[in-house]
């Protein structure tokens, strides 16, 4: 029995280090793509599809000088393009130039995951799954597995040489892919015109008085508002809470944010002022689900990157505490 005993104990202590390893093995992985996205030279063509749709993108990216400049033109349905630099964003389409909420598009393809890594590692556990080829280069696999059932699993291809995503995808709780984010033409490093991108936003930094922005009265405004969610899956936190003016909104509407490090969930409240009861419902694309449901006075809306049953529950446990 000592003897058995023992070899259990040698078991448990190689399975204890074999784990370790392979957490800190991922963690290296992660910072090293969590940057890449950032600070690589790259220029290609990516599908995104969801459901039964294919949306196709291509996307050049270059850093001169630590400054970011980048280019993502959509390739499907009406022209528009989004370009980046500097901390600004403009959103270029057929009805003119129109200068972003610098906010919006964090988390983009192929920069998806946080510089900081904390909370994305303290709620997942990150393995690696294997070695594959994605447009033409080698990719080590990682899989993210939620510690709440309530939360998708992610799937993540990463170059082997410079980080870079490759390809990304989110699966249900049945490993189905409910979206997928995926090179398929790709150049890293090497000749990439810079000149162009360059010029191209150095155009806009000039036009830019000439662009719509987003007028100062709707800047957010952060705030305790008194609302409160009593249920959230397991490591997710408050990120920020502020009020905002919407468009086709009279009044402005209280939006609470919510992060595990890896997805995010946004809680709308506001007074109904349609005085209609037909507005619940909930639909969803790719990963994304919105919800809204009227109570009482007010619709609230909640949307995120979890699945249905995660988003009901918490719109149902939505409460005005006090400020």
């Amino acid at each position: 029995m000592r003897f058995f005993g023992a070899v259990l104990a040698l078991l448990l202590a190689f399975l204890a280090n074999a784990i370790a390893g392979e957490t800190e093995t991922c963690a290296n992985w992660l910072k090293t793509v969590a940057f890449a996205g950032h600070e690589t030279d790259y220029s290609g063509v990516f599908v995104y599809q969801h459901d039964d749709n294919v949306e196709t993108s291509r996307i050049t990216h270059i850093v001169e000088a630590g400054a970011e400049y980048e280019r993502l033109e959509g390739l499907d349905g009406p022209k528009s393009e989004i370009l980046r630099h500097d901390g600004q964003v403009w959103l270029s389409s057929e009805h003119g130039m129109l200068q972003m909420d610098s906010q919006q598009g964090r988390g983009r393809f192929p920069s998806l995951l946080p510089q900081q890594l904390t909370a994305l590692t303290e709620n997942y556990q990150a393995k690696q799954a294997g070695k594959e080829r994605v447009a033409g280069y080698d990719a080590q696999v990682i899989l993210f597995q939620p510690k709440d059932t309530l939360l998708y699993s992610h799937k993540i291809w990463v170059h082997s040489e410079s980080g870079l995503l490759l390809k990304a995808a989110v699966l249900d709780d049945k490993s189905k892919i409910v979206e997928q984010y995926a090179f398929t033409q790709l150049q890293i490093g090497g000749k990439i015109d810079r000149a162009w991108i360059k010029s191209k936003v150095a155009a806009n930094f000039h036009d830019s008085k000439k662009a719509k922005q987003v007028d100062a009265a709707a800047t957010p405004v952060h705030l305790n508002s008194g609302w409160a969610v009593n249920f959230l899956p397991a490591g997710f936190k408050k990120i920020t809470e502020l009020e905002r003016p919407m468009h086709g909104k009279h009044l402005p509407v209280t939006q609470i944010v919510y992060s595990d490090g890896l997805s995010a969930v946004s809680v709308f409240v506001e007074l109904n002022d349609h005085d209609e009861d037909d507005l619940d419902g909930l639909s969803n694309r790719g990963a994304m689900t919105l919800y809204h449901k009227v109570k009482g006075e007010h619709l609230y809306t909640v949307v995120g990157e979890v699945p249905p049953r995660t988003i009901a529950k918490i719109l149902d446990s939505i409460r005005y505490t006090s400020k």
